[in-house]
C-alpha cells in the first residue's frame, strides 16, 4: 500500500474517532472513486454504516421509509426515495436490494438487475440480493443465471425458504420436473404446511401421470388451506386425466364456487359435463366463462360447437367471425371444432397453424436416428388412444390383422382405456403392444426411441386425447398421419398425410403442412370380416312406420346443420309417406330437430330416433333404411363405411375439405361415383328421384350388394398392400438421405 493511501485511512480513522462520519466518509469515498477494489476502504465505509450515528440514522429513516412505501405498493414513492438515497449510501446493500424490488415489481427488470448487483457489489454475502437478481435473471430470459443466483443465495443461508421455493420455481418452469418436486421437498422440510409446496409436488406427480400421488398432495394442501383454488382445480384435471368424470365434474363445481370469476374453472366444468351428456348444464357453464372472458375465441367456438351438438342453430352463423387466436396467443380455436362450420382447407390449415404453434411452443430437442442394418423389418409403431371399441380400430383391424409380418414388424402404443373386447382382438396381429398411458410424454418418447421405430404412425391427429407432443418431440425418423384426423396438424412433427385423389385433389397439396402420400382406392382401411349381426324383420320394432320411404342420417348431431335439414325437410314434403330416421344423440337435439321439422311444416313424428346399440346389430338394422343422406362440411366417415358394408347406399355432396370428401372417396372406391354431387340442387334432386324410383334404387342396392367384395373399398390385403407400399417409399427416402416429398402409390 503507497504512503498516501495510509495516511488518507489514518485521517479518516481520526475523523471516525472524533464523530465526524461525514468527514470519514468523504476520505474513504475518495479512496474509492480513485481505487474501486479497495477492500480497506469498502470495510470502513461499512462500518460507518453500520455503527455511526448521525448518517446512520439518516440511512435507517430512509430504509424504513422504503419499507413502508413498499408495503403500500407504491412503487414509484420507493425508487423516489430510494435512487437518492442508494447515491448518498453506495454501500447500503439494503437500500439497492428494496430499489431492486421495486423496479422489479414494475416490470423494469433491467435496471433492478442493475439495483441488485450494486447492493451485491457492495456487500457480497447480502443473501437477499441474491435472491431477488435471480427473480430479474428469470424475467429476462436468463434461466441459467437466474438458478446461479438462487443456489447463491441459498448457500448463504441455508434456511431461507425463500429462495429455496424460487429455486423449486425454477426447476419446475424449466421442465425439470424430478429436480422440482425434490426442490419443493426441500421446502417443505423448512415448513411442512407450505401450501404452495404441497400443490406444486402434486402437479408434478400429476405431470408424472402419477395421478392417485398427485391427489394425495392436493388433499394436503387443502387441509392447510380449504379454498385453495389451484389444488382444486388441478384435482379435478387429475381425476379427468383418470378418467373419473362424475369426481371430475363436482370437483370442477367446486372451483367455480372458489371461485366464481375463474374462466378455467367454468370453461373446464363446462367440458366435463358435455363428455357426461349434460348438455344443458355444460352450455351454462361455456356461458359463463364467455361472461367473463368475451373476446375468448376458444371459448366462443366451443360454446357454438356445444349447441351444434345439441342441434341448436340460433347463432351458428357467428362462428366465422371468430378471430383464429386471442392477441396475447394464449387461446385458439381448436382445429377439430372449427370442421363443422367451415368448409374450406385453406383456412383449416391456418387454424391448424395457429393451434399447433400455441399447443407446442417448445423446440425439441434433436435426435440421431441410428442407420437401419441391411435386411431389418420396418418396424412401424401406430399411436392411438382409441385401441378399444371405437370407430378408429373398427376400420383398423383387417389392416393390423393383413400386415406382412415377414417384412412389417407392428407395434400398437396404447394411450387410451383398454377395455372393449376389440382391444383383445387386435392382439395377434401386432407384436408388441404397449400401455403408454402412465407414461410421461418423455418417458413414451424414449421407448418408441429405444423400440428402434422407422415410422410412428399418429391415429389421433386433433381428436379427443390426442398426444401431438410426442411427435413434436420425434419418435421416429419418419412420422405419418392416418385416419384419425380428416386435415393437416398445421405443424413440421408429421412428414406425411395418406390420402387418395379424391380426398386431397391434385394441387391442394399446399392446404397442408404434410407431404400427400396418395394411395389407389380411398385412403380409409376396412375390414372385409366386420359381422353384420341380426335384427328384427319388422321394422315397426325399431320405431319405424310399416310401410315409406326412409331417408336415413346416422351421423353425430353436431354433423347436421340447417343447410342440409332444409334439403331433408323439402324431401320429405315431397315424397308422402316418407320418414327421416336419425341416431339419437342427445335429449336435446332430438327436440330442437323435432323444432326445426315443425317450423318447416313437417310433422315432428316424421323424424324417427334410433338409440345406439353395438356395431353388429347396428349394420344389420340398416337394411330397414332406404337411403342414407349425408351432412356437408363434415361428412358420414366410418358411418359411410358402415352403410355401405350393410348394404344402404349413401348419397353424398362433395365439398372441398378433407373432412368433406370423405364419403365420395369411399363412393369412388365401391364404384359408386353417380351418388357424389357436387351441388346441393343435385343432391337434392338425386336424392328425390331414388325416392320416387323403386327400380332404380333397386338396381342402386344391387350394384352395392355387387361391388361389396370385388371393388377396393373392402379389399382389404391390396389395401393394406398399397400402404405398405406407402411405408416403404417414404422409409427409403429417409434412407437415401431425402428429405420427406409427395408420393403416388400405384
Amino acid at each position: 500500500m503507497s504512503a498516501g493511501l495510509e495516511t488518507k485511512f489514518l485521517k479518516a480513522k481520526r475523523a471516525e474517532s472524533r464523530g465526524d462520519e461525514a468527514e470519514a466518509r468523504r476520505i474513504l469515498e475518495e479512496v474509492l472513486s480513485r481505487h474501486p477494489n479497495n477492500r480497506k476502504a469498502i470495510g470502513g465505509l461499512a462500518r460507518l454504516d453500520q455503527t455511526g450515528t448521525g448518517f446512520s440514522r439518516a440511512l435507517q429513516s430512509g430504509i424504513d421509509q422504503m419499507l413502508n412505501l413498499y408495503v403500500q405498493n407504491d412503487h414509484a414513492g420507493v425508487i423516489a426515495v430510494g435512487e437518492p438515497l442508494l447515491s448518498r449510501f453506495p454501500r447500503a446493500a439494503n437500500v439497492g436490494n428494496l430499489l431492486g424490488a421495486a423496479y422489479l415489481s414494475i416490470e423494469d427488470y433491467v435496471t433492478a438487475e442493475s439495483a441488485f448487483r450494486r447492493s451485491i457489489e457492495a456487500d457480497p454475502q447480502h443473501q437477499p440480493s441474491h435472491n431477488n437478481l435471480g427473480l430479474a435473471l428469470k424475467k429476462l430470459n436468463r434461466a441459467d443465471e437466474a438458478e446461479v443466483s438462487f443456489k447463491t443465495a441459498i448457500d448463504l443461508n441455508p434456511a431461507d425458504l425463500e429462495a429455496r421455493f424460487n429455486l423449486a420455481c425454477h426447476y419446475r418452469d424449466e421442465g425439470r420436473r424430478e429436480e422440482s418436486g425434490a426442490a419443493f421437498q426441500d421446502v417443505l422440510a423448512l415448513q411442512p404446511d407450505h401450501v404452495e409446496a404441497r400443490h406444486w409436488v402434486g402437479n408434478v406427480h400429476r405431470s408424472n401421470n402419477a395421478y392417485m400421488e398427485a391427489i394425495d398432495w392436493y388433499l394436503k394442501a387443502l387441509t392447510v388451506k380449504p379454498d385453495h383454488f389451484p389444488s382444486i382445480i388441478n384435482m379435478a384435471h387429475a381425476l379427468l386425466d383418470m378418467g373419473q368424470l362424475n369426481s371430475a365434474a363436482d370437483v370442477y363445481h367446486q372451483a367455480t364456487l372458489v371461485d366464481p370469476d375463474s374462466i378455467q374453472a367454468h370453461f373446464r366444468f363446462g367440458s366435463v359435463l358435455k363428455l357426461l351428456g349434460a348438455m344443458d348444464r355444460s352450455h351454462q357453464a361455456y356461458s359463463r366463462a364467455l361472461e367473463l372472458d368475451p373476446s375468448n375465441p376458444s371459448i366462443k367456438a366451443h360454446l357454438l360447437y356445444q349447441e351444434a351438438i345439441m342441434s341448436d342453430w340460433h347463432a351458428r352463423h357467428k362462428f366465422t367471425a371468430i378471430p383464429f387466436e386471442k392477441k396475447d396467443r394464449k387461446d385458439t380455436v381448436e382445429p377439430f371444432v372449427a370442421l363443422t362450420f367451415v368448409d374450406d382447407p385453406a383456412v383449416q390449415l391456418k387454424r391448424s397453424q395457429v393451434h399447433e404453434q400455441t399447443l407446442l411452443t417448445k423446440p425439441a430437442a434433436p435426435f440421431d436416428f441410428p442407420a437401419k442394418k441391411p435386411g431389418e423389418k420396418i418396424r412401424i409403431g401406430y399411436f392411438s388412444a382409441d385401441f378399444h371399441n371405437h370407430a378408429t380400430l373398427y376400420l383398423l383391424a383387417g389392416m393390423l390383422r393383413e400386415h406382412d409380418r415377414d417384412a412389417f414388424e407392428i407395434r400398437a402404443y396404447s394411450y387410451g382405456t383398454l377395455n372393449g373386447e376389440m382391444r383383445n382382438e387386435i392382439m395377434p396381429f401386432v407384436d408388441s403392444f404397449v400401455d403408454i398411458r402412465g407414461m410421461t410424454d418423455e418417458q413414451a418418447v424414449a421407448q418408441a426411441r429405444e423400440d428402434g421405430l422407422d415410422i410412428a404412425v399418429d391415429l389421433k391427429g386433433y381428436t379427443r386425447d390426442a398426444r401431438m407432443a410426442l411427435f413434436a418431440m420425434r419418435m421416429a425418423p419418419v412420422q405419418i398421419a392416418y385416419i384419425g384426423y380428416p386435415g393437416s396438424v398445421g405443424g413440421a412433427e408429421i412428414d406425411y398425410i395418406i390420402a387418395d385423389h379424391v380426398v386431397i385433389p391434385e394441387g391442394d397439396e399446399h392446404h397442408y403442412s404434410e407431404r400427400v402420400i396418395r394411395i389407389p382406392g380411398s385412403y380409409q382401411a376396412n375390414d372385409n370380416r366386420r359381422a353384420i349381426g341380426t335384427c328384427p324383420n319388422d321394422r315397426t320394432r325399431l320405431g319405424l312406420p310399416a310401410t315409406g320411404f326412409v331417408f336415413c342420417c346416422f351421423n353425430q348431431s353436431y354433423k347436421i346443420g340447417p343447410q342440409e335439414f332444409d334439403i331433408w325437410m323439402r324431401l320429405l314434403h315431397q315424397v308422402e309417406g316418407s320418414v327421416l330416421w336419425l341416431i339419437k344423440s342427445n335429449d336435446w337435439s332430438d327436440d330442437n330437430l323435432r323444432k326445426e321439422a315443425q317450423a318447416r311444416g313437417i310433422d315432428p313424428a316424421r323424424l324417427v330416433f334410433a338409440e345406439k346399440v353395438e356395431q353388429a346389430p347396428h349394420l344389420a338394422r340398416q337394411r330397414h333404411a332406404d337411403l342414407f343422406l349425408d351432412t356437408f362440411a363434415v361428412n358420414a366417415h366410418t358411418t359411410t363405411s358402415d352403410a355401405l358394408w350393410g348394404g344402404l347406399p349413401v348419397l353424398t355432396l362433395m365439398g372441398r375439405q378433407f373432412a368433406a370428401r370423405v364419403a365420395a372417396s369411399l363412393l369412388h372406391a365401391i364404384d359408386l361415383p353417380d351418388l357424389v354431387t357436387t351441388t346441393t340442387a343435385d343432391y337434392e334432386a338425386k336424392a328425390l328421384e331414388l325416392a320416387r324410383s323403386p327400380d332404380k334404387l333397386a338396381a342402386l342396392r344391387a350394384r352395392l350388394e355387387a361391388n361389396r367384395l370385388t371393388t377396393p373399398l373392402f379389399d382389404t390385403v391390396t389395401h393394406t398392400r398399397h400402404i405398405e407400399s406407402a411405408y416403404r417409399a417414404a422409409h427409403q427416402r429417409w434412407l437415401d438421405g431425402q428429405a420427406p416429398d409427395h408420393i403416388t402409390v400405384g
